[in-house]
């Protein structure tokens, strides 16, 4: 049976995809009923995009769901949801969030527990190690993407 690791390295993989585009590496993917309905990777610089990070890439490339569909599934991401991914996690009522990590960048974790979504953070040091690695590696992008989002760098 395929579980939260299983899953994990699958997000891990879209992550490694964006960095190998030259964007964030970020990745996740959408599961319903243990088969991965969508995946998606940060696609903000390579598309010049302002909405596309790995999350809500994943939700468009898994297309048009039934909502008892997305209220059974699970949301896969190397790293804690923004407030915008939040937002689609709870409009369309996701059931589960699993993060990879939480430590680089947390999002509004306590806003998803509060509409009713079970999120779990699996601390996974791969996930930490590959944005660490390319925050380090492009500060002045990584600065950029937060203050666009209203992240404070101090």
């Amino acid at each position: 049976m395929k579980n939260d690791s299983y899953f994990m390295a699958q997000a891990i993989a879209e992550a490694q995809k964006s960095l190998n585009e030259g964007g964030i590496p970020i990745g996740a993917v959408l599961v319903v009923d243990g088969e991965v309905v969508g995946r998606g990777h940060n696609r903000l610089l390579q598309a010049e995009s302002a909405i596309l990070h790995g999350e809500m890439d994943c939700i468009e490339s898994a297309g048009r769901l039934r909502g008892a569909d997305y209220q059974k599934s699970t949301f896969y991401t190397t790293l804690s949801p923004c407030t915008m991914c939040s937002g689609a996690i709870m409009l369309y009522n996701i059931h589960r969030v699993v993060i990879g990590e939480n430590t680089t960048l947390i999002g509004p974790e306590e806003l998803l527990r509060e509409s009713g979504v079970e999120v779990e953070v699996l601390g996974v040091a791969e996930c930490r190690e590959l944005l660490e690695r390319y925050i380090k590696e492009n500060p002045d992008i990584w600065e950029a993407e937060l203050e666009r989002v209203g992240y404070s760098t101090d």
